[in-house]
């Protein structure tokens, strides 16, 4: 019994702790990429992200977007956009990453 009592700990405590990432490309432009790289995150508890949208949950950034990564990264002519969401069971982290000059 106490052996079934250790399986079954260390199997929650995996499914707990495994996430998925991911990266997706949104949107690219006829601008140069250069080397400049603005990022802007936010974590959400109790909902969900996907490549568009953030679903209902308690979110950790309201100026989370494309002008927000913009104006960390110091770019005026964005070139790429990229999201990359990382899925855990309880908590979302969506992250935008935006390139330009």
């Amino acid at each position: 019994m106490k052996k079934i009592k250790q399986i079954a700990i260390v199997g929650l405590s995996s499914l707990l702790l495994s996430a998925c990432s991911t990266i997706i490309p949104v949107t690219a432009t006829n601008n140069p990429i250069g080397s400049k790289v603005g990022k802007s995150a936010t974590t959400m508890f109790f909902g969900g992200a996907n490549s568009l949208s953030l679903s209902s949950g308690i979110v950790t950034n309201k100026n989370y977007g494309v002008i927000e990564a913009a104006e960390k990264g110091n770019i005026e002519r964005i070139a790429t956009v990229d999201i990359k969401i990382t899925n855990l069971y309880i908590v979302s982290k969506a992250e935008i990453i935006v390139t330009g000059e």
